[in-house]
């Protein structure tokens, strides 16, 4: 998968975004920024949209913009030369995807029948956008196609919203979701981008699902271990199960053998999507121990650490 793709992956949701008016581009890349989702789909479908995508990458070149609803050579040399990194489709047209692959820009082009994605296939294409998702069948319809063609990855959108985000981030064939609940086109004419960057970081927090897993407490030594894990046994009837490294009492507190990270021990924070997890808190600044990854007997990251403390405790995220 091309670098912008990969992106794309890590950041999850992809804003499909429709403006009438280029004086709503700056402060939409901002509040989209904001709120946890430095990137957009802007799409064709009005004359602002060139202009749109050009003020919103002088302003913010980090931000990945795409063009969405390009049904031309000639949109897509005016997408590129305004700023875009990728291309969207409604349908595929051999010609416009030809164009593009031979540009080297990448290019998602609507699949929805078993015919398109054997012509993306024969086309040289990795990822294909599913569209319209909910209208041409839905998650159903997406693992249907994804048995036999398995190399094929999808970027489902129209349907989505908060309530099926991850029912369908959750199948692996699925690299992100295309979305416009959280850039509502009403908010946006009215000025409201400060809903529209709550709505956005509600979208990112919902797609990551951070929950608590466990509190670890360090101890000093084995034998004061297993009399931290008995008086949570005794007190609260949190069971006691003895493992080579901590006692754990119930699930919700493990109590280290030896001390280990953290002044006084470590949260675990559990998350959907841990790669993603990774991508998105790294782009608030944090960081994080590179030796203290685990795997799971499929070779996916299951654990990492973070490299600061909160509150004398090491925090570190586990795959759900």
């Amino acid at each position: 998968m091309n670098e912008v793709l990969s992106k794309i992956q890590k950041i999850g949701i992809v804003p499909v975004i429709k403006l009438d008016d280029a004086k709503d581009a700056l402060p939409l890349a901002k509040a989209l920024i904001d709120g946890g989702l430095p990137c957009a789909e802007v799409t064709f479908r009005t004359a602002a949209a060139e202009e749109s995508i050009r003020i919103m990458h002088e302003a913010y070149p980090e931000m990945l913009i795409g063009a969405g609803t390009v049904l031309t050579t000639e949109q897509v040399d005016a997408a590129v030369n305004a700023g875009a990194s990728f291309i969207v489709s409604p349908g595929l047209n051999p010609k416009v995807v030809k164009y593009c692959i031979d540009k080297n820009i990448p290019i998602t082009p609507g699949c929805s029948n078993p015919s398109d994605i054997e012509m993306a296939i024969e086309l040289g294409l990795e990822v294909v956008k599913f569209f319209p998702a909910e209208a041409a069948g839905g998650l159903a319809m997406i693992k249907a196609m994804a048995a036999p063609y398995v190399n094929m990855k999808f970027m489902p959108t129209g349907g989505i919203n908060a309530k099926n985000l991850t029912s369908y981030l959750d199948f692996p064939k699925i690299i992100a979701c295309g979305g416009s609940w959280m850039v509502n086109d009403a908010l946006v004419k009215a000025g409201k981008f400060d809903e529209i960057t709550a709505l956005t970081r509600e979208a990112v927090n919902l797609m990551l699902g951070f929950e608590l897993r466990h509190i670890g407490i360090n101890a000093s030594s084995e034998g004061e271990a297993d009399t931290v894990a008995t008086s949570f046994e005794k007190i609260f009837g949190f069971t006691k199960n003895v493992g080579n490294s901590s006692i754990f009492a119930g699930t919700g507190i493990e109590v280290m053998k030896q001390p280990y990270l953290g002044k006084n021990g470590h949260i675990a924070i559990q998350t959907n999507y841990i790669e993603r997890a990774i991508y998105h808190l790294e782009a608030q600044g944090f960081t994080f121990n590179e030796e203290t990854k685990k795997y799971n007997k499929d070779n996916k990251l299951a654990a990492i650490y973070l490299n600061e403390e909160i509150g004398g405790f090491a925090v570190h995220l586990v795959q759900k």
